[in-house]
């Protein structure tokens, strides 16, 4: 197992009970209708397929049934864009081998999100340290210094744990550092395509702290489509390309063949697509 560190992980399992016979989303969706016991007895779960094949649905309503919080956006118990995901949580029974509570449910979208709303909040904070300023010109030192005192407060608390100058960072910096902030041990993570925000080596950088956490008894469900990611040693890759969903090997997966073969030959594809030749 990919823990070697003695401290096991939570890791769970996940059964579907199928609904009665319907045709709505995201029942009707092949890898979800196809569902019945999902095997996720692994440190480390890859949810890989192509767009619209379910697995970004099924990882949410995965968040929904886990009861974990989300970074940067509504929990999905209560999201209103999340109904049909919660629809199908409904019909996920999970289990554990022992249950910490403790993880997050992250989607590469939220975090874009979270970054604008953490830069809008410190704009608020400096532009009320402004007003008081000018409002309490005529007030003490000592009266300005409580009136503020509140939004440094604030200010202080996003630079101890965002940085300094979140804005002068990359994404992919911004989303490690997000990501090292809220890792806990023994926690379950479900991330939705975290390769959005980071650059290949960037990549590399977070499969290390993937590796800590997991000997830290952490368990990860990643919906990815970066062959960089889907290469995590003795990970379990789940093919939602496949009715039923089941486990596929690395050297099997067709987008990794297709990246493999672009890279030794990408004149041979873009003359292809360019040109239209055969």
């Amino acid at each position: 197992m990919l823990n070697e560190g003695g401290s096991r992980a939570q890791l769970m399992e996940i059964e579907y009970r199928a609904p009665p016979t319907t045709t709505d989303f995201p029942f009707s969706v092949p890898s979800i209708a196809g569902l019945d016991r999902v095997d996720t007895d692994a440190e480390v779960c890859v949810l890989v397929g192509e767009n619209g094949t379910g697995k970004s649905t099924f990882l949410e309503a995965l968040a929904i049934a886990a009861g974990l919080p989300a970074v940067g956006s509504a929990r999905p118990a209560s999201d209103p864009t999340l109904e049909a995901q919660r629809r199908l949580g409904r019909h996920l029974r999970l289990r554990w081998r022992r249950r910490s509570h403790r993880g997050f449910f992250l989607r590469a979208e939220d975090f874009f999100g979270f970054q604008k709303q953490l830069a809008v909040q410190r704009v608020e904070h400096e532009r009320e340290l402004a007003r008081i300023d000018v409002e309490m010109k005529e007030s003490s030192d000592y009266a300005r210094q409580l009136a503020k005192g509140p939004h440094h407060a604030s200010i202080g608390a996003m630079d101890a744990t965002y940085g300094r100058n979140p804005d002068a960072r990359s994404h992919g910096e911004a989303f490690l550092n997000l990501f090292a902030q809220r890792l806990s041990p023994k926690g379950l993570f479900l991330l939705d395509e975290p390769e959005a925000a980071l650059s290949p080596q960037s990549q590399l950088g977070f499969l290390a702290m993937v590796r800590e956490a997991v000997d830290n008894g952490g368990q990860f469900v990643i919906a990815t489509h970066s062959p960089i990611l889907m290469a995590i040693p003795e990970a379990r890759i789940l093919s939602f390309d496949q009715t039923p969903v089941r486990s596929v090997a690395y050297e099997d997966l067709e987008s990794v063949a297709l990246v493999r073969d672009f890279l030794q030959a990408p004149e041979r594809y873009l003359r292809m697509i360019w040109h239209g030749d055969a």
